[in-house]
């Protein structure tokens, strides 16, 4: 006879193999403290329900918080024989109180203990890497203040578009980062509702209070349909989600950190303590902090889509294929958090070349935009000027000039609309300082973008 929880159905034990192959009680160790929180307003609300004595009651939640000491004392034994987090408590609690503690799963399953467990980590989750993300926020602001007034290449195809102004290009990770939030707290509003309650799937014949529970641990309210309760994982799919999205813009921002630091372009320069060197290379320094962050984007990726695979075909409500939750979305949870956190440091460390990130702004004809816009408020149609602008940077090319070194005399050759205040239009400053339209790189503007978001960081988001 299986000497299991639940063996009382079987003839025989779980074979080792199985017993290995089946636990998730390793994986799940970090939801162990949210645990000893839900056990303990399960068991807040059976008493108030009179389905557990008063007695009762304390002595499972004396059983409860010894659990709670272990664990922080790290004297917690995670055993594979447990099968899962949930079993383990029971037994460990039951191991200090006696059989009465059998009685703190009265009216629930563990398919709605589990829900739970995960739903309070995550929620908890989701609330440190919203504070990471906004610590990498404020080092995008202090970065752009620092550098504020530099001149900088905008790119189009990775060709030389207009000149920008550094703080504008850094100022876009802000409103970046700024939507990741937005999607964190879309998905912290939908998992924060209290699936306790909703038992194996069908919900329970016990006089339960719901809506205690949910009070009790933070929630919304209870979920609404049991079956859809012990069947859904959308709130940790739009997690991974959310966390892949991130990673994504990470390894943008990583992408251009790795090409600005190489020395064909050098607009930056990124401290020793965050760069490695070669084993065979001795002039070699690696971005390979941007590289890694980079790297680990793939793998939140196929988290991502491994819970996507796994859920695409289930029926309701429970299978055990849902026991692979918790593995991809952890993983997508610790490597999003710790990107962030190694991301701001060395971000804050990382130095711009103002001089180099200048020529780079001045190449590529990047002022002809500002031409065509000169030949058009004189009256010449945009597409025509358009095209005479494109002749005189054929010119250029041809003749190895630039547009601020061309004379009036050879600006004439092409339009008699082009007069001898030309040039004071086509300097970066001018060009920078022209696109003044609300979000754009003149310097008043970014400035004012830079106290618009200095407001965002004060918002709370998910109660924090």
């Amino acid at each position: 006879m299986s000497e299991t929880m639940w063996g009382g159905r079987f003839d025989l034990p779980m074979d080792h193999l199985v017993q290995e192959f089946n636990a998730t009680i390793l994986i799940e160790k970090r939801v162990t403290p949210f645990s000893i929180i839900g056990s303990t307003a399960h068991v807040h609300m059976l008493a108030a329900q009179k389905i557990l004595t008063e007695q009762e009651a304390k002595e499972i939640l004396k059983g409860l918080d010894a659990v709670r000491q272990e664990i922080e004392d790290g004297r917690f034994v995670f055993d594979v024989a447990d099968e899962d987090i949930q079993m383990a408590i029971e037994r460990r609690v039951t191991e200090i109180v006696g059989p009465v503690g059998g009685k703190m799963h009265t009216a629930r399953s563990r398919n709605d203990q589990a829900q739970l467990d995960v739903r309070l980590y995550t929620r908890h989750a989701i609330i440190e890497i919203i504070k990471a993300i906004r610590d990498l926020q404020k080092t995008v602001i202090a970065k752009a203040e620092q550098y504020m007034g530099v001149m900088f290449p905008g790119y189009t195809h990775f060709q030389t578009g207009q000149p920008i102004l550094f703080s504008h290009w850094m100022m876009a990770y802000f409103w970046i980062l700024e939507r990741d939030i937005g999607r964190f707290e879309d998905a912290y509003k939908r998992l924060n509702v209290c699936p306790l309650g909703a038992a194996a799937m069908a919900g329970t014949t016990f006089p339960i209070d719901r809506e205690m529970t949910a009070k009790e641990m933070g929630f919304e309210g209870p979920s609404e349909n049991s079956v859809d309760t012990i069947g859904d994982r959308d709130h940790l799919i739009e997690t991974d989600s959310a966390a892949a999205i991130c990673m994504m813009h990470l390894s943008r921002l990583s992408e251009e950190i790795v090409l600005f630091t190489s020395q064909d372009i050098h607009f930056f320069d990124l401290s020793d303590d965050f760069c490695t060197g070669s084993s065979i290379m001795p002039n070699k320094k690696n971005p390979d902090i941007a590289e890694k962050i980079r790297g680990k984007a793939g793998r939140v990726f196929g988290n991502l889509q491994a819970m996507l695979t796994m859920m695409k075909g289930l029926p309701l409500a429970f299978n055990t294929d849902m026991s692979e939750d918790k593995e991809p979305t952890f993983d997508s949870i610790d490597t999003l958090h710790m990107s962030l956190r190694i991301l701001k440091p060395m971000l804050e460390k990382m130095t711009v070349n103002a001089d180099q990130a200048r020529i780079g702004a001045g190449r590529g004809y990047s002022n002809a935009t500002d031409l065509a816009d000169y030949l058009a408020r004189k009256g010449i149609p945009f597409r025509l000027a358009h095209h005479i602008v494109g002749h005189i940077v054929n010119y250029c090319i041809k003749h190895d000039t630039d547009l601020e070194k061309m004379t009036l005399e050879e600006y004439k050759q092409f339009s008699d609309a082009i007069e001898d205040d030309i040039h004071q239009y086509i300097t970066l400053e001018a060009c920078v300082a022209a696109r003044h339209s609300f979000g754009g790189t003149a310097p008043e503007r970014v400035v004012e973008q830079i106290n618009r978001a200095k407001a965002r960081l004060n918002v709370t988001h998910c109660g924090v």
